[in-house]
């Protein structure tokens, strides 16, 4: 089950909705009391179809902002529809639907408009709902599309609830006559759908709340006005359809923004599980009602309103169910991503590390989070992607190929490719908006040769000597500002010693700080825009956060992980985001005396039972991690290393770990119990450093994100 605390109760009130669609096409309460009957199901149960429309509103707005295609909802939506029809094939055959009068017009209009089941209208008003609102707000405002969908449901008005009263009017009558002569219902893709569509779409874009005790106020009043609503249009028998009421609108308003501020653990499936029973119920109805007849029960099971209700219902959703799992089933591609070897990323702590090492920055420095090399092993489009809904909008790769796979993926804000990109794909510069690093002032010369404007920011060496336009390299700096296709929005170095508080580095960064700051104070005096000034690297914010600059570029610190152990001048509470996994293969009992793994540079010097972890150096593994005399994590124990890292695989000693089984979880990096393997530690014991520890994990393993 995916589970996340986002949008649970979104989720949670979909099923909801389902079962009140159920409610509207049995009638539950009909047997007890007709008036109960009709304030539950026609009025209070009108809510599921406009939530519908709401939260197909919301998502879409999101999934678009997103980078994600209309199409893709578009496509799913057709899929389902297509799906429904043929589903409710016998059933027409059944009912003698292909034996209408003037056929081919009438399938047009249902497939269209009506549904070719009752039911199934819906979804083209979905898909028909989704286009005008899109039409609109390409075209107009946010107020004006408002306008405009409330004119349109106001129309539908008059041919549902309203019916009654605005066809006393003779001229209006002839008008919804010749509606009805195309479609059967106003509450269709028309009139009754974009309202709710856009309403779902403007707080997704707004981002609008309001506080819980006055949208709880709001609706209760805009509920009893409803009541009061179809209580009076169903008394003066007015009502053509029941679907579309006045004070539906601020009801659904204010219940939406109340479900979205009640948040908790949800389950993903919610939402298909929601669309299944929508789709399946009237199929439960008929073998409801073909069991009653077969046991001559239809005095429980159908007459018996509330017991058919209920039925409908457990068969729906035990359908739905069924579809639930073999759909996962048919979904699953391959083995699970812990089968075998994996990561587990903690995007809470990612997260947590973010805010944490913006509290030690100036107030008006950002956090700009350095992802390459796949966010040093954590994964980059998800671990971005959580930044960004997190508030940060600013992040650094190291390649084109990482720059646009963001992009690809949804990820806002500015992205800089700090190494080098290949002048010849300046258009993939401009296609994707990224921000490209001036190596040097040839080099932007190359850039400058493409007729496309192209962000940059500048590099400047003081000291490091790896890129950068010299320090003191002034009239090659001006001349990259006389280039007409780069687009200068800032400039920045990099302090190669600023990890060590040693007297001797610690003077040759504040030497290429002043640099920095003295190429700076040049360009400023002869009239030229620097834009944002950035200096500091993770070390550069745990050991000079009081620089004044417009970004820190977080990398290694940013994962809750340091290269190594040195100690640095600030103290931040920052938590490990990355575990490694594996899981033991099987168990061997060795005699004394007897080898472990190539060149048999173990050998036992008693009898010991050893187990086969599915790890190796091609995932990431240093092979010489035996030599480092080093342990993993099993229940909750150490347990040493023996032998040489294999490929694939390498083995660990288990004699003093008791019940030690096949598939059991061995911890490599990370907690098992109260014990904890730091990747710092991990990274001294292979004589390197965590960063190359964490950003060669291999291709191979799977990836689990914690949210």
């Amino acid at each position: 089950m995916n589970i996340t605390k986002r949008y649970a109760t979104l989720d949670i009130f979909r099923l909801i909705a389902a079962f009140l669609i159920i409610a509207i096409h049995t009638s539950p309460f009909l047997s007890i009391n007709e008036t109960a009957d009709f304030i539950i199901v026609h009025i209070i149960a009108r809510v599921a179809v406009p939530f519908f429309f709401m939260v197909t509103g919301y998502f879409l707005y999101l999934s678009m902002e997103k980078g994600n295609k209309l199409r893709r909802t578009l496509n799913k939506l057709i899929g389902i529809y297509i799906i429904g029809i043929f589903l409710y094939l016998p059933l027409n055959l059944y009912g003698s639907y292909f034996s209408q009068e003037n056929l081919p017009f009438q399938i047009t209009k249902d497939l269209i408009f009506d549904g070719t089941f009752y039911h199934l209208w819906y979804l083209p008003a979905t898909i028909i709902g989704i286009l005008l609102v899109q039409f609109l707000l390409r075209r107009f405002r946010m107020i004006h599309v408002f306008i405009i969908t409330i004119v349109l449901y106001v129309i539908g008005l008059g041919g549902d609830s309203y019916y009654g009263i605005v066809t006393q009017i003779s001229t209006v009558h002839k008008s919804y006559d010749f509606l009805f002569k195309i479609m059967d219902y106003t509450r269709s893709g028309l009139f009754f759908a974009p309202v709710y569509l856009f309403l779902g779409s403007w707080i997704a874009y707004s981002k609008h709340k309001i506080k819980t005790e006055f949208a709880v106020i709001g609706l209760i009043i805009s509920n009893v006005l409803l009541m009061a609503e179809g209580l009076l249009l169903h008394n003066f028998n007015v009502q053509r359809h029941d679907s579309m009421y006045i004070m539906l609108l601020p009801s659904m308003y204010f219940l939406f923004l109340i479900l979205l501020q009640c948040n908790g653990n949800n389950i993903k499936e919610l939402r298909t599980l929601s669309m299944v029973i929508y789709i399946i119920h009237p199929w439960m109805i008929v073998i409801v009602r073909l069991i009653a007849k077969i046991l001559h029960l239809q005095n429980l099971l159908i007459y018996n309103n509330l017991l058919h209700f209920l039925s409908v219902s457990i068969l729906s959703l035990l359908a739905g169910l069924i579809v639930i799992y073999f759909f996962t089933r048919l979904k699953q591609k391959g083995p699970g991503s812990n089968s075998r070897a994996w990561v587990e990323v903690d995007l809470n702590a990612l997260v947590h590390n973010a805010f944490a090492l913006k509290e030690c920055l100036p107030k008006k420095c950002e956090l700009m989070a350095v992802v390459k090399a796949g966010a040093y092993g954590h994964g980059d489009v998800e671990t971005a992607k959580a930044l960004n809904k997190a508030g940060f909008h600013a992040f650094a790769v190291a390649t084109l190929t990482e720059g646009i796979r963001l992009r690809k993926n949804g990820v806002k804000g500015e992205i800089l490719i700090l190494g080098y990109t290949n002048p010849s794909d300046v258009n993939y510069l401009t296609k994707y908006k990224l921000t490209q690093t001036v190596l040097n002032y040839d080099y932007g010369k190359s850039l400058n040769e493409s007729s496309k404007q192209v962000k940059v920011h500048i590099k400047i060496d003081t000291g490091m000597h790896r890129l950068g336009e010299d320090y003191d390299g002034y009239d090659n700096l001006e001349h990259i500002y006389e280039l007409n296709n780069l687009k200068i929005e800032g400039m920045f170095t990099h302090l190669c010693t600023s990890d060590s508080l040693k007297d001797t580095d610690i003077t040759f960064s504040k030497l290429q700080i002043e640099r920095f700051y003295e190429t700076i104070r040049y360009l400023q005096a002869k009239g030229y825009d620097t834009g944002k000034l950035h200096i500091q690297s993770s070390y550069g914010i745990l050991n000079y956060p009081e620089l004044e600059c417009d970004y820190v570029r977080a990398g290694i610190a940013l994962y809750g992980v340091l290269s190594d152990r040195n100690n640095t001048r600030l103290s931040v509470d920052l938590k490990p985001v990355l575990s490694l996994k594996a899981r033991v293969s099987i168990i061997k009992n060795i005699k004394a005396n007897e080898s472990v793994s190539y060149g048999r540079l173990f050998t036992a010097k008693q009898n010991m039972k050893v187990a086969t972890v599915t790890i190796g150096y091609a995932d990431g593994v240093p092979r010489n991690l035996f030599e480092a005399d080093t342990y993993v994590l099993l229940h909750s124990q150490k347990a040493p290393v023996i032998g040489r890292i294999c490929m694939d695989q390498f083995v660990i000693d288990v004699t003093d770990i008791d019940d030690v089984r096949p598939d059991d979880i061995v911890t490599i990096i990370g907690n098992d119990g109260e014990e904890q393997i730091y990747c710092e530690d991990f990274a001294t014991e292979c004589g390197t450093i965590s960063n190359e520890i964490l950003s060669r994990l291999g291709s191979r393993l799977g990836y689990i994100f914690k949210h």
